[in-house]
């Protein structure tokens, strides 16, 4: 059995530090995208490269992340992963142009593609079964916890200080994480076996790459582009040819017998479901703040608090509901709250002020906090030490590919109903054009021409666009309580079986 490591719990309070960088960066870019339009000159296209460029390298070192994770052992390589991120954060803050800054991105994403996947996995070498739901939970919320910091964090630094600041903000906290992991975190010996499969390495980063990039195009130029279906067939090939070769080679990257095991499969697959949801709330909630309820970036940071603290008391709460009731149960439940919590929200209107809002969103904030870190858990209870690197890495492809698809149809959505229902009646073509892009420009396009109903159009097509985007979410919540219930482990929780280890755990 494995020797348990003493400092488990203040080594999980390092690698919780470290993941801050990861929830701050997904939100900060947002707050910044107008002054880096201004002080960078930079073009729409440039400006969505900024966040493409992050995804894009998360999506095709994810998989080669957590083989080598599994190979050398993680500890060396999360160090290198968060000095990576902090130089990459420096790099942004400094960058002179905007292919600077896009290229800077990609360092982050490369950080980011190592430190997701092995910091997870160290939770099933370090922590045994008992533990390890409380461990991941505390994981998945740290991961979380930097989603209002962004807006918050970032608009005060805006106000004050120049924009290379809100990246800045990453560089101490990768700095105290690199501390804390050569102190703190253990060394973990890698299994040490086998070559490294770089054609397999080629295959899942261009097919990853190339699907995930096909569904990012669609969101930016819509479905009827013959780019977009090219990019996605392409991708969706070249992962058929992947999982094809996996089965030939003998060191392969990932180990598909994964999808054997009813728990991963479930459990990463619920979990995706559960992830698409939330991606779409993320995606229209500071839309609604801004657009119609006039909240600045600072104002929709603080407005994000609900949702994220929902979703600390219900993943505190279901650590002992698991245990009594089983996942099945707890997860059925979170499916049926988060639904509800869409479905709820689906019925804003323009007039409707934030208390109305902060209802709905606390309950979608319960129903994930059931949801994820317990089919988390049991994915990963599935796991053996040998290959914690590689199981983690696949759950958090899923996961990724996932909220991009889901950004990219709810977003369809979203723009579907709201250019449909926006009033542009009578405004010259390149103006109307504005108005159409989104609310928040035909709002400050009516503010401009002093048009107080195109305004109020917009504000109203808006919330009816949000509200399809959400009955989408609230059906998907749906389906997912219906997978629950007829796919989970009963009251034996999924995930807590002690097993035999691989490896010793060796102090540092």
């Amino acid at each position: 059995m494995t020797q348990l490591y003493p400092r488990r719990w203040w080594a999980l309070g390092a690698l919780a530090v470290s993941l801050l960088t990861i929830g701050l960066d997904l939100t900060v870019l947002n707050v910044a995208v107008p002054t880096l339009a201004v002080d960078l000159g930079a073009t729409t296209t440039q400006l969505q490269w900024f966040g493409n460029a992050y995804t894009l390298a998360l999506a095709a070192l994810l998989l080669p992340a957590g083989l080598l994770g599994d190979r050398f052992g993680p500890k060396k390589l999360l160090v290198g992963a968060l000095a990576v991120f902090g130089l990459a954060s420096l790099w942004c803050a400094y960058a002179g142009s905007p292919g600077e800054l896009i290229a800077a991105r990609v360092g982050l994403g490369v950080g980011a593609a190592f430190l997701i996947p092995l910091s997870m996995s160290l939770l099933n070498i370090l922590f045994p079964p008992e533990e390890r739901a409380k461990a991941l939970t505390t994981w998945v919320m740290a991961t979380f916890v930097g989603i209002p910091l962004g807006p918050l964090l970032g608009g005060w630094l805006l106000d004050h200080f120049a924009w290379g600041s809100v990246f800045l903000i990453n560089v101490p906290l990768a700095a105290i994480g690199v501390a804390a992991v050569l102190f703190l975190v253990p060394v973990t010996p890698g299994s040490g076996r086998g070559g490294i499969d770089f054609v397999g390495i080629a295959l899942s980063a261009a097919g990853l790459v190339s699907l995930t990039y096909g569904f990012v195009y669609a969101g930016e130029h819509g479905w009827a582009d013959p780019v977009t279906y090219g990019l996605i067939a392409l991708g969706a090939a070249l992962l058929a040819v992947f999982c094809w070769a996996q089965t030939r080679v003998t060191a392969p990257l990932t180990d598909l017998a994964l999808f054997r095991e009813p728990r991963f499969v479930w459990g990463a697959v619920l979990a995706t479901m559960a992830s698409f949801a939330l991606m779409g709330l993320l995606f229209v909630l500071p839309q609604l703040f801004q657009a119609v309820q006039g909240a600045d970036a600072l104002q929709t940071g603080l407005r994000l608090l609900p949702l994220i603290g929902g979703m600390l008391v219900a993943a505190k709460v279901a650590e002992r509901l698991v245990a009594a009731a089983g996942v099945r149960v707890v997860v059925t439940g979170g499916f049926v709250l988060l639904a509800a919590g869409l479905a709820g929200g689906s019925a804003t209107s323009p007039s409707d002020g934030y208390g109305v809002t902060v209802a709905w969103e606390s309950v979608i904030g319960l129903g994930t906090g059931c949801t994820l870190p317990p089919l988390m858990s049991m994915a990963m209870g599935a796991l053996t030490e040998g290959r914690s690197g590689a199981g983690s890495a696949l759950i958090q492809v899923l996961r990724q590919v996932g909220g991009t698809i889901g950004v990219a149809v709810l977003g369809t959505v979203l723009n579907g109903v709201y250019r449909d229902g926006v009033a542009v009646t009578g405004l010259p073509a390149p103006v109307a054009d504005a108005v159409r892009g989104s609310a928040s420009a035909a709002v400050a396009v009516a503010e401009k021409l002093h048009l107080p109903a195109l305004a109020d159009s917009a504000r109203a097509a808006f919330t009816d666009g949000m509200g399809a985007t959400l009955w989408v979410c609230a059906g998907l919540g749906l389906a997912g309580a219906l997978l629950a219930l007829l796919f989970l482990p009963g009251r034996a929780a999924a995930g807590t079986q002690p097993r035999e280890s691989e490896h010793d755990v060796v102090a540092s």
